[in-house]
């Protein structure tokens, strides 16, 4: 059973929308939102019902002329166990010395949450010369919107990199071609623990005003 609400009909393309939706929830969601460690997440994880709205909603993102830079691989039920060997084959080709514990922790990583969302940046040839910086912004923001989504249906989450997304023998299971990085992994589930607030910057620490 889907555990977020009920989505709007997608609209048709060249459909009027509106400029803005004037959300409170969506204030309080950003005022409060919270990423919860890999390690508090547990069962259960989001239903296909509510993957396929998340993912609807996910692609809605900044993309330059179009592109659809990006792409997402799901990871879930046994598949978790068969990408745990891919990350213990991994470390231990990065580390041949590594200990049978080190390579169980890899396995156990990906058993870390019932689904594991893989962001794949895909930039692509564009004759008009949109930049591949611009494209694997649009990724960015895949994940950020996966995070948004998800919470926003009651899931919990958090988006991780780690030694496997820049690891070509993880990258090659995973199919990715030569020109493709991972973005991110988005682990999805249900918090076993309140994640707790920690501390963020001051806008006026980050934020200056050009003035000429």
């Amino acid at each position: 059973m889907a555990r977020g609400p009920i989505l709007p009909e997608e609209p048709e393309t060249g459909a009027p929308l509106l400029p803005h939706h004037l959300s409170p929830e969506t204030l309080r969601l950003l005022a409060l939102r919270r990423s919860t460690p890999a390690g508090a997440l547990g069962e259960p994880g989001p239903s296909q019902e509510d993957l396929d709205g998340l993912l609807r909603l996910a692609i809605r993102v900044p993309d330059h002329r179009k592109l659809e830079p990006w792409r997402i691989i799901v990871i879930e039920g046994d598949a978790r166990t068969a990408f745990g060997e891919v990350l213990a084959a991994a470390r231990h080709l990065r580390e041949p010395d590594a200990t049978p514990d080190r390579l169980m922790a890899e396995r156990r990583a990906a058993m870390r949450a019932p689904v594991i969302l893989v962001v794949v940046s895909s930039p692509v040839h564009d004759p008009k010369k949109t930049p591949f910086w611009e494209q694997q912004l649009s990724a960015g923001a895949l994940c950020q919107n996966l995070l948004i989504a998800s919470q926003a249906m009651g899931w919990a989450g958090v988006w991780i990199t780690e030694e496997a997304a820049y690891d070509g023998h993880v990258q090659a299971a995973l199919g990715l071609h030569a020109h493709e990085q991972i973005a991110g992994f988005i682990y999805l589930g249900t918090a076993r623990d309140y994640p707790v607030e920690r501390q963020r910057p001051s806008p006026a620490a980050k934020v200056t005003r050009w003035t000429g």
